[in-house]
C-alpha cells in the first residue's frame, strides 16, 4: 500500500475529478458515509446517541456534514459546530450544510461566550465527537478559537473520529504547533498520510482506518508516490524459500567488526542476531584483547583478534589484516559498541574504501562518518547505514526537532545524495532507498525503546544480505523481522523487554512471515 504526502494526496483528487469525472460531491458523500460506519462501528446503535459534530470550512468540514446527515438518518442526536465563517465554506462543503440545516439540523456557531459555555455542555453529554475542523492541508499556528475548541474538546474526555488527520497534526510530519485532537479513531481517505506514523502526530490518530471513497486503483497506487507501507504482504514476497540443497556457506559468511571495553554485548548481540537472522556463519572481529571474553559469552558465533593500539581499541595497525579478513566474507556489519576513538574512527573511514563487499554501518560506525559525508561517494559496494534519529541528525549536521518537521524529504535527499540505504530508526522505522523510494514499517513497537536493540537490528540485516537479491531488500526485510519479533517479544514482556528478548525471536517472525495463510 502507498503512503501519500499532502501534495500527492492534493494531486489525487485532482486528476480523480478533472481526469476520471468522479465529482468532488461524490468523494464528499462517500468520504462522509466512511465516516458514519466507523462512528456506527464504535458506539453501536446510534438511535438515540448524542453525536457532536464540528465542522470547518474546508472539505473536511463537508465530509462532517455529510456524516452528520447519515447519523441522524440512523436516529442519533446530532449537534453540528461550525467552526469559521459561513462565508467561507467551499462550495461543496456549504451544499452538505444546507442539506444538514433543510433537514432541521441546528449549527451552533461560536460567536459569544455563551456560545462557549453552551458547547461545554455539549460535549460533557455526548456520546462521542466527530472532528472535521481541519483537513491535511492546514499547516502552522491555529488560528482562533481553534486552540480553544481543541482543548476543550481534549478535556472533555469524550470518544472522538478525527476526520483524514486529527485537527492540528501537520499530515506531512506527524508534527504538532500548540494544540490537536486527541482522537480515538482517525478515518482517511485514499492512503494513509506520512503524518500518521510519525510522533506526536501518531499518538493523537488513534487507531487508523483507510477509505479508498471510491478514487480510482491507478491513482492510489501510481508509481510517483514515492512512499510504501512496509508490511506482512510485501515483507512475505522479500523472504525466499530456503532451498533443499542449502549450506552455512549459501546462507552467507558475515564479518562484524564489533565490540569495545565495557560494549562487548554489543558485539555479542549482534554477532548472534547475524545467525539468527538465518545466514550461515558469523565471525566478530575484535581487538585482540577482548577476544577471550566474547568467546566465552558466544558458542555458534567465531571470534578473530585484531590488533589494538590501546586496550580494546583498534585503528590504523588493524587495516590490513581486517581488509584481508573481509575478502572471504559476503558482508560486512562495523560499528556496534566499537567506540568512538579518532584512530578507530579513521581506520572505519579507510577501510570501508578498500573493503570491496556489501558494508551495514551502524552505531560507532556512523559517528565516525559525521562530518565527512562525501566520503561515501567513494565507496563502490551498497552500503546501508542504520541511525538513530540523533545519528541521521548529527550526519545531516542538524537538531533532531529540524530532523522530524521534514523527516522524509530529508532522508530521501541523503540517500539519494550519500548512494546509501538509510535505515532511519524511530517510533516507526524508514528505510529510505537511493532511487527515492520511501518505506515506512509496520512493525515494531514501544517497548523496543531499550539498550541493545539497535545491536540487533544491525546484526539482522547484516545476515540477510546473502540470502536476499539485494542489499535493498535485506534493508526492508531486515526491518520488517526486526519489529515483528519486538512484536512478539512484547506480548510476554510487555515495556520490559530485553534486546536479547527481540533475538530469540527472530526464527520464530521468520516462519510466521514463511506461512501461507493471513
Amino acid at each position: 500500500m502507498k503512503i501519500s504526502r499532502i501534495e500527492e494526496m492534493r494531486q489525487i483528487d485532482k486528476l480523480a475529478t478533472e481526469k476520471y469525472g468522479i465529482p468532488e460531491a461524490v468523494l464528499m458523500e462517500n468520504a462522509g458515509r466512511a465516516v458514519t460506519s466507523v462512528v456506527t462501528e464504535a458506539l453501536g446503535d446510534v438511535a438515540g446517541r448524542t453525536i457532536c459534530v464540528l465542522a470547518g470550512t474546508g472539505n473536511n468540514g463537508g465530509d462532517a456534514f455529510v456524516a452528520a446527515r447519515h447519523l441522524a438518518n440512523r436516529g442519533a442526536n446530532v449537534k453540528l459546530v461550525m467552526a469559521g465563517e459561513k462565508e467561507k465554506l467551499r462550495k461543496t462543503a456549504a451544499l452538505n450544510q444546507e442539506i444538514c440545516i433543510r433537514l432541521g439540523l441546528s449549527v451552533l456557531t461560536l460567536e459569544n461566550e455563551r456560545d462557549w459555555e453552551k458547547l461545554e455542555i455539549l460535549l460533557r453529554l455526548a456520546d462521542g465527537v466527530i472532528d472535521g475542523l481541519l483537513g491535511t492541508g492546514s499547516s502552522g499556528e491555529l488560528r482562533p478559537p481553534l486552540p480553544r475548541l481543541i482543548r476543550m474538546v481534549n478535556e472533555a474526555g469524550r470518544p472522538v473520529v478525527a476526520i483524514d488527520v486529527p485537527s492540528g497534526v501537520n499530515a506531512d510530519s506527524g508534527q504538532i504547533t500548540g494544540e490537536a485532537i486527541q482522537a480515538q479513531v482517525t478515518v482517511t481517505f485514499g492512503l494513509p498520510k506520512t503524518g500518521h506514523f510519525f510522533c506526536p502526530g501518531a499518538a493523537c490518530a488513534g487507531r487508523l482506518v483507510v477509505d479508498d471513497i471510491s478514487l480510482p486503483l491507478a491513482l492510489l497506487t501510481d508509481k510517483a508516490i514515492g512512499q510504501e507501507y512496509l508490511d506482512r504482504n510485501l515483507a512475505a514476497r522479500l523472504l525466499l524459500p530456503r532451498p533443499m540443497d542449502a549450506h552455512k556457506g549459501s546462507c552467507g559468511k558475515i564479518l562484524a567488526v564489533a565490540g569495545s571495553r565495557g560494549m562487548t554485548g554489543a558485539a555479542a548481540l549482534t554477532g548472534e542476531a547475524i545467525l539468527r537472522a538465518g545466514a550461515g556463519i558469523a565471525v566478530l572481529a575484535v581487538a585482540a584483547s577482548l577476544q577471550g571474553i566474547l568467546a566465552a559469552k558466544l558458542t555458534e558465533v567465531m571470534t578473530r583478534p585484531l590488533p589494538e593500539t590501546k586496550a580494546g581499541i583498534i585503528g590504523d595497525s588493524a587495516l590490513e589484516p581486517l581488509t584481508k579478513l573481509a575478502a572471504g566474507f559476503d558482508g560486512v556489519l562495523l560499528g556496534p559498541g566499537l567506540g568512538r576513538s579518532p584512530e578507530t574512527a579513521a581506520l572505519l573511514r579507510s577501510f570501508v574504501k578498500m573493503a570491496q563487499k556489501p558494508l551495514v554501518l551502524d552505531a560507532d560506525a556512523l559517528f565516525a562518518f559525521a562530518g565527512h559525508t562525501a566520503e561515501l561517494k567513494t565507496i563502490s559496494d551498497p552500503v546501508i547505514m542504520t541511525p538513530h534519529l540523533g545519528e541521521m541528525a548529527a550526519l545531516l549536521n542538524i537538531s533532531v526537532s529540524e530532523l522530524k518537521k521534514d523527516i522524509i524529504p530529508l532522508c530521501r535527499k541523503a540517500a539519494f545524495d550519500w548512494q546509501a540505504i538509510l535505515v532511519v530508526k524511530s517510533e516507526c522505522t524508514l528505510v529510505a532507498l537511493p532511487d527515492g523510494r520511501v518505506y515506512l514499517t509496520s512493525t515494531g513497537n514501544a517497548g523496543m525503546a531499550t539498550a541493545g536493540v539497535g545491536d540487533v537490528l544491525a546484526g539482522t540485516i547484516a545476515g540477510l544480505l546473502k540470502q536476499t537479491p539485494s542489499a535493498e531488500e535485506a534493508a526492508l526485510l531486515g526491518v520488517y523481522l526486526h519489529g515483528a519479533a519486538g512484536d512478539l517479544a512484547a506480548e510476554e514482556n510487555a515495556e520490559g523487554l530485553l534486546a536479547g528478548d527481540i533475538l530469540r525471536k527472530l526464527p520464530l517472525a521468520r516462519k510466521y512471515l514463511q506461512r501461507k495463510e493471513d
